[in-house]
């Protein structure tokens, strides 16, 4: 895409953007967009995740450029296979496509060998002898100056006699590790000589048993970007302060072409939600959710098998947009985008789920009429369906009401209703148990009042109803947020984020719903109309459907965007 195509809308460019642009108006990129994602194969990626990817792949896409899926496998004790098939899957869920550039950080363990030796020679690194420990406590403090290891003016010789060794399983673990030779006193931390390799003797997951030394994410990071010509390294906002040290790395090895460059933008923080993939980790192996993909998690995976599409996270992550400070986004607003896309998308049918036997009294006994109903008001194309009516029904209970509030607009003794895509009804009389509690209701249509037959009489209230002889008993698990507060995370000190969990995150329930439903398959979202959006749960099989609830049909997030304005 031409520059001044860009510039022309300069404004309403986001800062990554405006800075991509100016690098491609200054040339200093060889009039190149070159981007990639990252993730460490440690977990499943989760919604924050998801923001990354569609802006690394995003500008890519934007600027006629290229993003790359780099894997940074550099610590084998917390990686899997596993993890990497969920990566590569969730990235193309959500519509990207790398193409042939799928990368390790273990495809350059060779060349971020050579680099660390290149490093020692120019007396910038050396071997040292302390314990993570002793390292960590000789930092110092921002305002306090770290003390420099005894091992730090080792002989050059010396120091690549042992580096050499330590490649070859010499010694034991923690025994040594290669050092950066920066400055102690630096007020970033980050410089004070930071650990560059430390000896694992771990099984890689790609490379087997070839290395028994790693290297840290801070050295390989920057190397990877260079080897891949990658010319924005796009990364939240605490790898800020590790930028100074991305950059010694790239001018210390005097490397002779374009050096990539990190930009940082704020992370999605997201109210009710925990991003931490240690803390998420945590909650599976413990058994508080069934696994990364349970539908409570904020996994991109939990999110596909809870309903939501590729489309409403994309959606999502433009609404958020890119900023360069941390905040705090409402959950409204990623529930009202997968509303605003199952909206567009989603077959109706009705189900109901707390149901109330109701008996139309002047309907004929052995009498079933089909009528047709709306598959999607919003798709024309979607068709219609046939649902079954006939003399005795389902309802919802809470759609009844024996003694209602003066604003109550559904059913009670003598009110009309009409029962959606059929006809209007009066409710003549109750019946109850032996318990005094109502177990079905009498009613009389009016047959004139078909719907689409033209009769203009006006009722405030239509129902959702279900024939009980033909629907379909389903499984439905109301699905909530997983913790009952908007920053699970803000606890007292020595208190586990846990106490925050939503007891009643999941409660499973049957339903009965409309013969149209029958046919589901895993992934089919579907609307209960008047209840909520749903999917067909990865559970379901022929004759047991499972639904899990995505989200209810209100929408607070509108209504408050619609009061702001």
């Amino acid at each position: 895409m031409p520059v001044n195509d860009l510039t022309q809308d300069k404004p309403s460019l986001n800062f990554l953007e405006q800075i991509v642009t100016q690098d491609l108006q200054d040339n200093t990129t060889g009039g190149r967009v070159h981007t990639r994602f990252p993730p460490e194969p440690n977990g499943y990626l989760h919604i924050g995740h998801a923001k990354s990817i569609c802006l690394n792949f995003g500008l890519a896409q934007k600027y006629n450029g290229k993003c790359n899926l780099r894997f940074d496998d550099t610590n084998p004790t917390k990686e899997e296979q596993e993890y990497v098939d969920s990566i590569k899957e969730d990235v193309r869920w959500l519509g990207f496509d790398w193409d042939d550039r799928e990368y390790y950080a273990s495809d350059y363990f060779e060349q971020l060998y050579e680099y660390a030796v290149y490093l020692i020679k120019k007396g910038k690194a050396y071997i040292c002898e302390m314990t993570a420990e002793e390292i960590s406590a000789n930092r110092g403090t921002p305002t306090i100056p770290g003390k420099e290891s005894p091992w730090r003016n080792r002989p050059i010789e010396e120091s690549l006699d042992l580096f050499a060794r330590m490649r070859h399983g010499e010694f034991k673990e923690g025994r040594f590790t290669l050092r950066a030779k920066i400055d102690m006193t630096s007020p970033n931390m980050h410089l004070r000589d930071p650990v560059l390799y430390r000896i694992m003797h771990a099984h890689h997951h790609r490379t087997g048993d070839k290395w028994c030394i790693y290297p840290m994410y801070d050295w390989a990071h920057g190397q990877s970007d260079y080897l891949e010509g990658i010319t924005h390294s796009i990364c939240t906002l605490e790898f800020e302060v590790h930028r100074p040290l991305y950059e010694w790395f790239l001018n210390n090895l005097d490397l002779p072409n374009l050096h990539p460059r990190q930009i940082e933008f704020a992370r999605l923080n997201l109210t009710y939600t925990v991003m931490s993939k240690r803390k998420l980790l945590s909650l599976v192996q413990d058994g508080l959710v069934k696994g990364w993909n349970d539908p409570r998690m904020p996994t991109i995976s939990g999110l596909r098998r809870r309903g939501y599409t590729p489309a409403s996270l994309r959606m999502f992550a433009e609404k958020v947009g890119v900023a360069r400070r941390e905040n705090m986004i409402g959950v409204e607003l990623l529930e009202h985008c997968v509303r605003e896309d199952l909206n567009k998308i989603a077959p109706r049918v009705m189900a109901v789920l707390n149901p109330l036997k109701l008996v139309i009294t002047n309907y004929p006994d052995d009498s079933l009429e089909y009528l047709p109903a709306i598959i999607n008001p919003e798709n024309p194309e979607a068709g219609t369906r046939e649902i079954p009516f006939g003399k005795t029904l389902f309802i919802e209970r809470d759609d009844f009401m024996e003694n209602p509030p003066k604003k109550f607009h559904r059913l009670a003794p003598g009110a009309e209703v009409r029962l959606k895509y059929a006809y209007i009804i009066r409710c003549n009389e109750v019946l109850k148990d032996s318990n005094g509690e109502i177990s079905e209701i009498h009613c009389t249509y009016f047959p004139e009042t078909k719907s689409g037959s033209g009769n203009e009489k006006k009722v405030k209230g239509t129902l959702h109803w279900v024939h009980p002889e033909s629907s379909v008993e389903v499984e439905v698990r109301l699905y909530d947020r997983l913790f009952v507060v908007p920053e699970p995370e803000d606890v007292e000190e020595g208190k586990d984020f846990r106490i925050n969990l939503n007891p009643h995150s999941l409660q499973v329930t049957k339903a009965w719903a409309e013969p149209f439903i029958g046919a589901a398959k895993p992934g089919q979202n579907f609307q209960f109309e008047r209840n909520g959006y749903y999917v067909a749960d990865s559970d379901s099989i022929a004759y047991n459907l499972v639904f899990n609830r995505t989200v209810a049909l209100k929408d607070t997030w509108a209504r408050m965007e619609k009061t702001a304005e």
